[in-house]
């Protein structure tokens, strides 16, 4: 992706993309029920190189399939790029693991940018000391044997109710996931670098007093006038 786009979006929040979306018409974006391991770690930005799982069917899938080279779990894990976020289809299931701490241990020393299901990891707490972004919906002990199935890799999949095209750009900060269409990502981060600033320029004038009435939304000149000057002193 445009590095350029990828800094921008490391400086800017889930929240803020959501709105430069809905203001493209785009409202469902943000990947539904799940949440990061680790909070504090910085902003995940990648595109997409999605895991696709089906309900497990109990002859098909025996703990031995795991001795196959070909699995596409595993196949997965060893070929999505350096700098992509894996983004699983778990039809938000989090009975049974999606990942665990090895292959997402892989998957960082790989240099991947980050990891999503809308299904659950196990080994959790291993995951939230890692350096690498993840976000599920919660832990999960058993193996994804149990209950999925893994069959196509890098295809368009559902995932916590929002479509994921290979390729779209994936970005998650401390609150969520959002999935920007990847013909909008340099405009999006544009215009979310610019709403970051405003915003940022209101909380300090709330925080000082000030009614939002004229000020979020500018509807005043005076708010106009008083945000330039504060980006000219910022060198914002």
């Amino acid at each position: 992706m445009n590095p350029d786009t990828r800094a921008r979006l490391m400086t800017v929040s889930t929240a803020t993309l959501c709105t430069a979306l809905f203001k493209r018409g785009l409202r469902n974006q943000c990947i539904q029920d799940v949440r990061p391991l680790n909070p504090a770690l910085p902003n995940m930005v990648g595109p997409a190189y999605t895991m696709r799982y089906i309900p497990a069917r109990e002859d098909l899938n025996p703990i031995g399939v795991f001795l196959d080279p070909k699995h596409p779990q595993r196949v997965g894990v060893e070929e999505c790029p350096e700098g992509a976020v894996l983004v699983i289809d778990s039809r938000k299931d989090a009975r049974a693991a999606s990942a665990g701490g090895i292959l997402v241990a892989r998957l960082m020393q790989r240099g991947v940018a980050g990891v999503v299901t809308d299904g659950g990891f196990r080994d959790s707490t291993d995951i939230a000391r890692y350096t690498m972004p993840a976000y599920h919906q919660r832990p999960s002990a058993p193996t994804n044997l149990t209950l999925h199935q893994a069959l196509d890799l890098n295809v368009p999949i559902g995932c916590g109710d929002v479509a994921v095209w290979p390729g779209d750009i994936v970005v998650g900060d401390g609150e969520g996931v959002v999935v920007v269409p990847a013909h909008l990502a340099d405009e999006v981060a544009v215009e979310a670098v610019e709403m970051t600033a405003f915003e940022d320029f209101v909380q300090e004038q709330v925080m000082q007093g000030r009614s939002i009435i004229g000020l979020y939304p500018p509807t005043l000149e005076q708010s106009r006038v008083d945000f330039a000057a504060w980006r000219a002193a910022r060198g914002r």
